[in-house]
């Protein structure tokens, strides 16, 4: 017979230590270990190795803006012409970018570091009521990926955790509360996710489910595109989203 009863049990302590991993355990490597990782090794290598492009320089994600999400909302913004398409604003969210990029080549496996999910590209229309909802969102929680184009100023609370939308325009213009706007985003985000529930009010959605459409495919698209024509990939902090003292 097996007792259910609960039992009581009281923790008598915790104890911890931290294992530095590093350059040291290359020193003296584990020969058999190496000889079974071998052929995975080359099954990995043949397929995350491939070079796709190359970048002008270290690109990390950060709030409120940063180059390597310009990027990713700007990549947006160039995929939409094969989908016939012309968006006037892209978002690409900070918690969707898993990785950076190091200056130099970039491979397959970089860019699947950088954007691991099964997000898919889509486009939804907006009203500028709405479309200022959506600003006041991203200012909400410190910022986001925008396009080029994008003003945004912000206002952070004393503890610097939220924030609140001062101005917005776009490319160069205030927002028309009865005007609609074209908008690129990824599915995730479209959902609601995120801290930007304001994106499910749109209409005219257009959202491909196929897997090529999946934002690790229009990123190595868009680096094969530049590489093909010669062109190191920049990008950098323009002054998109701007945080008012």
């Amino acid at each position: 017979m097996v007792s259910c009863a609960p039992k009581h049990y009281q923790l008598a302590g915790v104890e911890r230590s931290r294992i530095i991993v590093d350059s040291r355990y290359d020193q003296n490597p584990d020969q058999a270990a190496a000889q079974f990782l071998a052929p995975y090794k080359q099954v990995n290598d043949s397929v995350m190795g491939p070079i796709v492009g190359q970048v002008a320089h270290n690109m990390h994600a950060k709030r409120p803006e940063s180059d390597l999400s310009n990027l990713l909302a700007d990549i947006l913004i160039w995929s939409a012409k094969d989908y016939d398409e012309q968006p006037v604003f892209a978002v690409y969210n900070m918690g969707g970018i898993r990785a950076d990029l190091t200056k130099g080549v970039v491979t397959y496996g970089d860019v699947l570091d950088v954007a691991p999910f099964e997000n898919k590209i889509c486009f939804t229309t907006l009203t500028g009521e709405k479309l200022m909802d959506v600003f006041r969102e991203i200012a909400s929680h410190g910022g986001d990926g925008v396009s080029k184009g994008v003003e945004l100023v912000v206002k952070m609370d004393g503890k610097g955790e939220k924030g609140e939308l001062v101005s917005a325009k776009l490319h160069g213009k205030e927002i028309d509360p009865q005007a609609e706007y074209r908008v690129a985003t990824i599915n995730y985000l479209l959902e609601g996710n995120d801290g930007i529930p304001s994106l499910r009010d749109g209409k005219d959605v257009v959202a491909p489910q196929e897997a090529s459409n999946n934002t690790r495919f229009l990123i190595m698209n868009y680096f094969r595109d530049m590489q093909a024509k010669g062109i190191v990939v920049d990008s950098k902090v323009e002054g998109r989203i701007v945080i008012e003292d």
